[in-house]
């Protein structure tokens, strides 16, 4: 190829790495402008969009702030996968402790165990209170017969989840009717 009287230039090919950079680099503006639009001022109306939303996005911890990146952009990915119980691909489906080992297996090199029971004791930091929540945390629900459910928390007030039989994974917000009575507590594993 020649440009002008330039000297010819070879292509080289662009590394995975590279375009898994640019991925991410598209991903965040994309969910940047998807933020920056106006929003409903939070009402008392239980179906009303999250209050969270206007918070400003968190990371865990700057060192591994490239990980909860990767954590977010897999879990993000896996929306619509359908549920299976005790699903634990995205071509077998998932269920919801699944969905999470899947996501930290892939984007963070971490096994988690089994159950989402299993999950809420392990060792992390616990958050207690859902605007303190950081992007990759882990996110649990229960009752007083203990957790049932987790997801990731993908910030802004919402968390991806394989919520039940018949569904798929999906995006919700955290303090949406049914969510925000059982939540439970998150788990920060990526400080």
């Amino acid at each position: 190829m020649r440009l002008g009287s330039a000297a010819s230039h070879t292509q080289r090919p662009i590394s995975p790495r590279t375009l898994r950079h640019a991925a991410l680099a598209l991903a965040i503006l994309l969910l940047a402008a998807c933020s920056s639009a106006p929003r409903r001022p939070p009402s008392t109306d239980k179906n009303s969009n999250s209050s969270l939303a206007n918070l400003p996005a968190r990371a865990p911890s700057e060192a591994n702030t490239g990980t909860a990146n990767d954590v977010l952009f897999r879990a993000i990915a896996l929306v619509g996968t359908p549920y299976r119980w005790g699903g634990n691909t995205p071509d077998g489906g998932f269920d919801c402790s699944g969905l999470v080992d899947y996501i930290y297996r892939q984007a963070a090199g971490l096994q988690l165990p089994r159950t989402s029971r299993e999950m809420s004791a392990m060792d992390g930091r616990k958050v207690s209170q859902m605007t303190e929540l950081a992007s990759g945390d882990l996110v649990f629900f229960g009752s007083r017969s203990g957790i049932s459910h987790v997801g990731v928390y993908v910030g802004k007030g919402r968390f991806v989840h394989a919520p039940n039989s018949g569904g798929t994974v999906r995006l919700d917000d955290i303090d949406g009717p049914y969510w925000k009575d059982h939540f439970a507590y998150g788990k920060r594993l990526l400080d």
